[in-house]
């Protein structure tokens, strides 16, 4: 079984998406400490050719803070915001009908706190993009330890046989001897962003939300395209 264990971000990007497309189960670390501007809160569009953030403004009172516990400012007020810029940049692009289909769920969702949000989105996209896995909580789990001890954990909790990495996280794996402490095989993820026909963009922008991919693509090819798979594969 291949596994995939990530924080839950916010409106994330297409290799999110290619990570749970090609897990078999896929762990949300919904307990991870909450990092002030991260994507955990974020994410960028596209707005007049140029990238802008879409933030989710958060409550601090303290400094450590898990993500499941990270309440919002205003949130109807800001979710109100969001929509409508994402309504007035992407109105005229050719597959807005299945962004308003998204902006409609949006605009419906109750939560109470910030993983709640980001795993709704998640697995929304991921219902729409035909992606299959099997979805899991890390606080519903309930295994403790430092990083690398409890993502080993975690994966032999689930009988994973082969583990998922992002290659953002490869320094640290091999920092901390993930391959000598599990029988666990360590694979990372092989996955680029290519160039798709960008409405308003003089050049190529990568790593925008799954907003413009969809925006400009469309659900079906969007499908496609964040499994990495050429248009009619």
């Amino acid at each position: 079984m291949i596994t995939v264990v990530m924080q839950p971000t916010f409106c994330p990007w297409a290799g999110f998406f290619n990570l749970i497309g090609k897990s078999e189960s896929f762990v949300f670390l919904d307990d991870a400490q909450f990092q002030k501007n991260s994507w955990h809160n974020r994410n960028q569009i596209l707005v007049n050719g140029e990238k802008h953030w879409l933030t989710m403004p958060v409550v601090q009172e303290k400094l450590e803070k898990k993500i499941c516990e990270t309440e919002f400012k205003d949130f109807e007020f800001w979710k109100k915001k969001h929509i409508k810029i994402i309504r007035q940049n992407y109105s005229k692009h050719a597959h807005f009908q299945d962004v308003d289909y998204f902006l409609n769920f949006y605009e419906s969702l109750k939560v109470d706190n910030l993983a709640e949000l980001n795993i709704a989105v998640i697995r929304w996209f991921s219902n729409e993009l035909k992606l299959s896995t099997s979805f899991y909580l890390s606080s519903e789990i309930g295994i403790s330890g430092s990083r690398t001890e409890r993502l080993i954990k975690i994966l032999e909790y689930l009988d994973t046989d082969i583990y998922l990495s992002p290659v953002g996280a490869k320094e640290y794996l091999i920092e901390d001897d993930f391959n000598t402490n599990t029988d666990v095989t360590l694979t990372f993820q092989e996955y680029e962003s290519p160039e798709y026909q960008q409405k308003n963009a003089m050049t190529f922008i990568s790593h925008l939300s799954i907003l413009d991919v969809i925006s400009n693509m469309g659900f079906l090819n969007a499908h496609q395209y964040v499994l990495g798979c050429e248009q009619g594969e």
